[in-house]
């Protein structure tokens, strides 16, 4: 299975519905706060054009947002 990170940020409720999704399907990701670690949130922005958060990077696909579809598609698994 793909490498799945999910940058966040703690007050963020998509962010905690997203790993709460990845959890229940046993997904194993790292969690990313950018609000503590700066270079982490430029990462995100430079891989997603985007500042708001959850960025979720499944492998070499990028989605914004807690978009269950599209996390379920990039990660193959049956809906």
């Amino acid at each position: 299975m793909a490498e799945v990170k999910v940058y966040s940020t703690p007050t963020c409720p998509y962010c905690k519905m997203t790993k709460e999704f990845l959890k229940q399907h046993k997904v194993k990701f790292k969690d990313i706060d950018v609000s503590k670690d700066q270079t982490a949130a430029q990462d995100m922005v430079r891989k997603s054009g985007q500042m708001g958060v959850p960025v979720i990077e499944i492998g070499d696909t990028i989605i914004v947002g807690y978009d269950r579809d599209a996390i379920t598609k990039a990660l193959k698994l049956k809906a």
